[in-house]
């Protein structure tokens, strides 16, 4: 019932089939402990997955942005009154995509969303870097630089912001989501702190090409989407622990070979 008037429909049976599914083939089983879930082997393939993209949720740059919006929109012009109300427009956008990204994310995909979003912020961050080196000579550079700022939350907002806080949910059971999402939440605070702490040095050391290890971190993060992250779009949970199964169990042969769990113990027996 609970289910019927949070979905509108009373056509349930697929999902509930697939949450009863999940219950059995976790029977008898206990919620997991972080620190037990750092010790599986069956889960390290995902546990690596949230640790990546959680870690690149604060390293990717996005928050030092506001660092920098009060200089760059003074510098193109707009009155110091009215600088707070345009930083607040700034979050606003991110406000709005991170909801955009919530009602199309099952239309689109979520790899193609986060690889997106990391490929975007560091195409924008090159010319962030670019356009804030030149904002003294060019007269028209502080609003290619004010248009980076927007353009770089934007692509955060659409892919990463919105994506990233439903894998835990989708790649681990359900004893194994609670310790998850602590192991997720521990990690956007600890890189929130390192990122504000160190920022300021970055900018003193680097200057202007102080978006460097941010766009390292994009592409690194891109690339680890290309490669080694399933999409889990219309895809049951058992679908994709298989996938991630694959991975975890995946052992190399004498000759070259690699099979799974199951297989090996077959041919054993």
């Amino acid at each position: 019932a609970a289910l019927q008037k949070l979905r509108g429909t009373s056509d349930l049976s697929a999902e509930l089939e697939e949450l009863l599914a999940e219950q059995a083939a976790v029977q008898g089983q206990r919620a997991k402990s972080p620190w037990e879930l750092l010790q599986s082997p069956a889960l390290r393939w995902q546990l690596g997955s949230i640790v990546v993209l959680s870690s690149a949720m604060q390293l990717c740059g996005n928050d030092s942005m506001y660092f920098y919006a009060a200089y760059v929109f003074q510098e193109a012009g707009i009155p110091q009154d009215k600088i707070p109300y345009v930083v607040i427009g700034t979050g606003s956008c991110e406000l709005i995509t991170s909801v955009t990204c919530n009602v199309i994310i099952d239309y689109a995909g979520r790899r193609p969303l986060l690889l997106g979003g990391y490929i975007f912020m560091a195409g924008w961050a090159i010319v962030f870097m670019v356009a804030l080196s030149q904002q003294t000579q060019i007269s028209w550079m502080p609003y290619l630089s004010m248009a980076c700022i927007f353009a770089y939350i934007l692509s955060f907002g659409i892919g990463p912001a919105g994506v990233t806080g439903v894998l835990p949910t989708e790649v681990f059971d359900q004893m194994s989501r609670p310790a998850a999402y602590m192991i997720c939440g521990s990690l956007l605070w600890f890189n929130l702190f390192l990122v504000g702490t160190a920022f300021p040095f970055i900018v003193k050391s680097l200057a202007h090409f102080c978006y460097i290890p941010f766009l390292v971190v994009c592409v690194c993060t891109a690339l680890y989407v290309w490669f080694f992250l399933p999409e889990t779009k219309g895809k049951s949970f058992l679908e994709i622990s298989e996938e991630f199964r694959k991975r975890n169990f995946r052992t190399q042969t004498r000759g070259g070979f690699y099979r799974g769990p199951e297989e090996i113990k077959t041919t054993k027996l």
